[in-house]
């Protein structure tokens, strides 16, 4: 059996297309949206609206976690949009929109797929296609394996759309129980695995995860969420944690056998 894991496709429809190649099956850890490109500031909703130029300030100042001044610079922008009588949230649903619907149709058949902060869970019934299962707090056999599979990030300065409070997140990830595979957008607690080196700053990680890799000790703990992790990979009491890789940025999938 061969699965492809992918997460942070953030509008890499292309790579995405192929990311199935040669496995049974494809799974996708969220995060499909590419609201604004770190390393490239002219990709991206934001500037496609506000330009590079904007684009590449705000990236500065979320990276000095000058987070305030980030929102008033947001504020500043969209207020102009605002004025110019435009909608931010029709705005930003209908780029979204768009993305959608050409990542939807790049995903093969079967591909099991979970949330990213940055994603926006009501509109995913609209655009998944027969093939496409969507589990949020859910587990699916694949291949003879148990997968669980838990959507979504924490709630952080970031206010990204889909954040949660830690309480909801514990008890999507209690829903799962034990697996052979845990499938998560966001890590576990773990320093290493949460600190991006580039952005230089710790992405939020769930406890309840890492309790849960401790008592319930899947086989693998897989996730994405951080572009640049200090480490890719740890063991934690048996269980191999992995972040399957920032897929906008290699375009290769992660590749489980057995």
């Amino acid at each position: 059996m061969r699965v492809h894991v992918v997460s942070d496709v953030h509008g890499n429809s292309r790579d995405l297309a192929a990311a199935g190649e040669g496995a049974d099956a494809l799974v996708c850890l969220g995060d499909l949206v590419l609201f604004l490109d770190y390393a490239d500031h002219s990709r991206g909703i934001f500037p496609d609206l506000f330009g590079a130029a904007n684009a590449g300030a705000l990236v500065e100042l979320r990276t000095a976690r000058r987070f305030e001044e980030a929102r008033a610079l947001g504020r500043r922008l969209w207020g102009e949009l605002d004025a110019a009588g435009a909608s931010r949230e029709s705005v930003i649903e209908g780029a979204v929109r768009r993305q959608y619907a050409e990542l939807f149709a790049a995903f093969p058949t079967p591909t099991y797929a979970t949330y990213g902060n940055v994603d926006i869970p009501r509109l995913w019934p609209e655009y998944a296609r027969p093939g496409t299962t969507v589990l949020d707090g859910q587990r699916v056999e694949i291949g003879g394996r148990v997968f669980g599979f838990v959507g979504g990030g924490l709630t952080s300065p970031m206010r990204t759309p889909y954040e949660i409070s830690d309480e909801e997140y514990a008890a999507k990830i209690e829903a799962v129980g034990e697996v052979d595979v845990l499938c998560t957008h966001i890590p576990p607690d773990v320093p290493e695995l949460c600190y991006d080196t580039v952005a230089r700053r710790f992405e939020r990680g769930s406890a309840a995860l890492l309790h849960a890799i401790r008592t319930t000790r899947p086989r693998y703990s897989l996730f994405g969420h951080v572009h640049q992790p200090l480490a890719r990979r740890v063991r934690i009491e048996g269980t191999e944690c992995v972040n399957v890789g920032h897929f906008n940025a290699t375009g290769t999938p992660y590749v489980l056998q057995w």
